[in-house]
């Protein structure tokens, strides 16, 4: 390599880095390249230990954050993540929750003032390759779009332009999942890809072979107990199973320094 080469990952959630980056982040550590993850909230709304929902009687915010600090710091060690950054916002709950419209949620935070914050390991790092996800959040989170949003307004005061990625997944892939899970014997309703999940395989720019690292990606799943259990569709699926059929992760680029054209099958292409 003719520099040293940095990968710097905003997700919104503990679990977030497993789900859509747990095949690229091992894969790239094992390239040489350094591996950093920000993560901006604390998770306080997702299931408390045994599957206790927000709104049941049991659901302790601050357990459950503590939780899932527990559960990421075990993620980050599977993956190989050098250095792993919490921004450390109260999560906003999933759209329309009331949780939403709390002083100190992420979603209620300024974009500037959670953008400098961010800015600050940027300009420490210095990565070339920047991964967040699209300004719909791949599926509408709040917390999603806000992780968009301050990472693009953070990069746009940088000094030097990086390669941001989002995260996707193709149209068609989800259609594929959706027959596995049919087969499977859930009850999925036809128009599932009319939610704005998925991306127009056109779109697609970086496709990533993860076949050899989708084992710790799996790991880093399972360590994430609470919020993916026993009963979620992959980890139903087995180690095994779920090792030989997940095997690409991809992204839509967002900026282009490099010039790069067509699909690459590498996020640091042009870099190396």
């Amino acid at each position: 390599m003719s520099e040293s080469l940095t990968f710097l990952a905003v997700h919104a959630h503990p679990d977030d880095e497993a789900s859509s980056t747990g095949g690229s982040f091992p894969l790239l550590a094992s390239q040489g390249v350094r591996t950093v993850l920000v993560t901006c909230t604390n998770g306080e709304h997702g299931d408390a230990a045994g599957g206790v929902k927000p709104d049941e009687a049991g659901h302790d915010p601050d357990e459950v954050a503590e939780l899932r600090r527990e559960e990421l710091d075990r993620a980050c060690e599977i993956l190989h993540i050098d250095r792993l950054v919490r921004l450390g916002y109260r999560d906003s709950g999933m759209d329309g929750w009331p949780q939403n419209n709390h002083e100190q949620s992420f979603w209620q935070t300024p974009v500037a003032e959670a953008a400098e914050k961010l800015l600050v390991v940027l300009r420490e790092e210095r990565p070339q390759v920047i991964m967040t996800y699209n300004d719909f959040g791949f599926y509408g989170h709040p917390d999603h779009i806000q992780a968009h949003r301050i990472t693009m307004a953070a990069v746009a005061q940088l000094d030097y332009e990086p390669t941001v990625y989002f995260n996707a997944i193709p149209k068609s892939v989800f259609r594929q999942w959706r027959q596995r899970r049919r087969e499977a014997g859930e009850d999925v309703p036809d128009d599932d890809d009319t939610n704005n999940f998925g991306t127009e395989d056109d779109d697609i720019a970086a496709i990533i072979d993860v076949a050899a690292t989708n084992g710790l990606k799996f790991d880093a799943l399972a360590a994430h107990a609470s919020q993916i259990g026993e009963g979620s569709f992959w980890m139903q699926m087995g180690r095994e199973k779920y090792v030989a059929t997940n095997v690409t992760e991809w992204f839509v680029r967002a900026t282009n320094p490099l010039g790069l054209t067509g699909v690459v099958n590498d996020l640091f292409a042009g870099y190396r």
